[in-house]
């Protein structure tokens, strides 16, 4: 995550199942066309880039965002190993007024809604290396919105980091009772999270409500645990202060644009899963970000609902999110000194670097090769990775035939990727 932008809690754990950053092989992919000393020089610059930082070089293996609730076929019953309705494990978006009901005060939408707002709280393995011992710490803190009750379950829903690389999450509830919970599915990406605790905890829920009828000046209320569970379900008033707005996060699982709501609603550390709520009752953002500056205040950031719906439904329904998998690491050309581009056109200033292909991977199927410049997907523009991760995850699916307009030796060629369910991302 940027220096700016900083999750509500305080968590910088990473997701045990971050895939690996690859090898770069150069030797198996010299090209004796090129100068040698160009080639050379080139080969070594990437292998320092591959074996040192490499936080800006992404492995893409990725997934569809998904629009609709046509994936839910049913999840089997844990106790009866019976499929359940899928009708009945969706979390839905229920039509809403953001004027209002003028006839309810906030004071008691906020008292019923602080009753599905839950504290999370984040245990991680810890060793003394002097003494040997081991035991389980606090290693961060956050909040959770309960929005479904199924059968035995209660659902929750909440950030990625505030679970991520959890040995343990303990809930704390309305009524101050402690509780496990299990972690059903995560997705760093989008940095979403649902847990599940048992029904018979769980008295009260938040529905979602239609975060696409937002204005700028819409009334809005968070409720979340500021600073830990001392100031739980706190609330704040404010407004909207913008929609639709684009934010570059750096997630475990690589950078990522989050379209997020703005509002001016007091947040803090430990916010982090919490509730916008707007005047009706209804949940119509995840709270997940704030810009944290000397001078700045009032800027927080919260993932909308229509955008949480979605991808919570896919976490419940297959524990993670499905993407389609292209099997490459890459490294933007504003990275790499302009000594190692002289082969590329004047004109191409912007587009990604291919550091490594996978073997038998969609790109390595497809012919990709270390050191192709891309430069669009399907006449779309990629400017940097993010742009390609950004178009993948939202725009194919698995089985899809991508076009990839890329560079190779300073001549424009086309590559056509078959993301085939052979090459699907296991993250």
């Amino acid at each position: 995550m940027s220096d700016l932008y900083k999750p509500f809690d305080e968590q910088t754990t990473h997701s045990q199942n971050e895939e690996p950053i690859k090898p770069n092989p150069f030797e198996q992919t010299e090209n004796p066309k090129q100068k040698p000393r160009k080639s050379a020089g080139f080969k070594s610059f990437l292998s320092m880039i591959t074996a040192g930082v490499m936080g800006s070089a992404l492995t893409l293996g990725a997934v569809t965002y998904t629009d609709s609730f046509d994936f839910l076929k049913g999840k089997p019953n844990a106790d009866t190993n019976e499929y359940l309705n899928a009708d009945e494990l969706a979390a839905s978006i229920v039509p809403t007024s953001n004027a209002g009901n003028t006839t309810v005060s906030l004071a008691d939408i906020a008292e019923d809604a602080s009753k599905a707002i839950v504290g999370i709280v984040n245990y991680q393995n810890q060793s003394n290396p002097f003494s040997g011992a081991q035991g389980t710490v606090q290693s961060g803190s956050g909040s959770g919105v309960i929005f479904k009750v199924d059968g035995n379950n209660a659902f929750i829903v909440t950030n990625n980091h505030v679970i991520e690389g959890a040995t343990e999450v303990e809930i704390s509830l309305y009524n101050g009772e402690k509780v496990k919970a299990e972690v059903v599915g995560a997705d760093a990406l989008t940095d979403l999270a649902v847990l599940k605790i048992d029904e018979k905890y769980a008295t009260h829920t938040l529905e979602f409500g239609d975060s696409s009828g937002l204005r700028p000046g819409d009334q809005v209320m968070a409720i979340g645990n500021p600073l830990g569970l001392d100031l739980s379900r706190t609330v704040t008033q404010g407004i909207v202060s913008a929609i639709d707005r684009e934010i570059a996060v750096e997630t475990s699982a690589g950078e990522w644009e989050l379209s997020v709501i703005q509002t001016d609603a007091a947040i803090n550390p430990g916010n982090s899963g919490g509730a916008l709520i707007n005047t009706s009752g209804h949940v119509i953002g995840i709270n997940s970000l704030k810009i944290s500056d000397n001078g700045v205040e009032g800027l927080g950031f919260a993932i909308p609902s229509n955008d949480v719906v979605p991808i919570i439904n896919e976490l419940i329904e297959n524990g993670k999110v499905e993407r389609p998998y292209l099997g490459v690491s890459l490294t933007d050309l504003q990275e790499i000194p302009s000594v190692y581009l002289q082969s590329l056109p004047e004109n191409v200033t912007d587009g990604t670097m291919v550091s490594y292909v996978e073997p038998n991977s969609a790109a390595a199927k497809a012919g990709l090769k270390q050191m192709d410049v891309i430069v669009a997907i399907d006449h779309d523009v990629v400017d940097n990775s993010s742009d390609l991760r950004k178009y993948m995850y939202s725009h194919l699916s698995e089985g899809d035939t991508a076009t990839l307009k890329v560079y190779r030796e300073g001549k424009e060629i086309e590559v056509d990727v078959n993301l085939d369910q052979s090459n699907s991302n296991t993250n």
